[in-house]
């Protein structure tokens, strides 16, 4: 009598290594987007995955709320105009003149909207490892945000992350609880063009860091 496989044991042969290697290294903020609509199943199939990232206690603190509303839409370029605008201010010379060039948004073109929070008021987990780093219930929603990066890339889909933002306005415009706090702001599309080399990088803001800078030993 055969056994039935334990799906924990799954193996990834060096294909599927070489595959998850190339899909980590494509993957990009997209900025450029075409218009062509997205599927809505897709959508919802890319955020059940996402559902499945690792959280803090297992609380899954993370709140997705897609922004179709045209007057929500143009309040939020509006906010990001007024936050790029106050972020030029910060710079002189030669590197205020390179931000200005920088295309930071995806906003006009990107057919999907999405603002995800992270719920502190969650009863989910019971608070379970959050006693000593709090943080950590945000720290789950990045690692949500990672996970639908990547299987959006899969998809052939761009997503582009808006941090130039104002939060407070924006979780009054979309009228969320006040235990919300927001996270990240994306863009999702299918992406005009394709690069292995981060925008920034190619546009000589900031070069990739070397690795082994990174990497520290005690």
């Amino acid at each position: 009598m055969s056994e039935t496989p334990n799906p924990s044991s799954q193996e990834f042969d060096a294909a599927f290594r070489q595959a998850f290697r190339d899909l980590v290294l494509w993957r990009r903020d997209v900025r450029r987007f075409r218009r062509d609509p997205i599927d809505p199943a897709l959508i919802q199939s890319l955020l059940e995955l996402a559902s499945h990232a690792p959280s803090v206690g297992h609380c899954q603190p993370w709140r997705f709320v897609l922004v179709e509303s045209g007057e929500c839409r143009e309040a939020v370029r509006s906010s990001f105009a007024r936050a790029n605008a106050k972020a030029l201010e910060s710079y002189d010379g030669e590197q205020r003149a390179q931000y200005a060039r920088l295309k930071l948004e995806g906003l006009e073109d990107a057919p999907v909207h999405l603002a995800v929070f992270a719920d502190a008021a969650t009863e989910a987990g019971s608070g379970l490892g959050r006693q000593t780093m709090p943080q950590t219930l945000e720290y789950s929603v990045v690692a949500a945000v990672q996970t639908l990066w990547l299987a959006a890339r899969a998809e052939g889909l761009g997503l582009g992350w808006i941090s130039i933002l104002e939060p407070e306005r924006l979780c009054r415009l979309l009228e969320v609880p006040e235990s919300w706090t927001l996270i990240a702001y994306l863009c999702i599309g299918w992406p005009v063009e394709e690069h292995l080399d981060p925008e920034l990088e190619r546009h000589q803001w900031q070069q990739r860091l070397d690795a082994g800078r990174l990497i520290f030993t005690r």
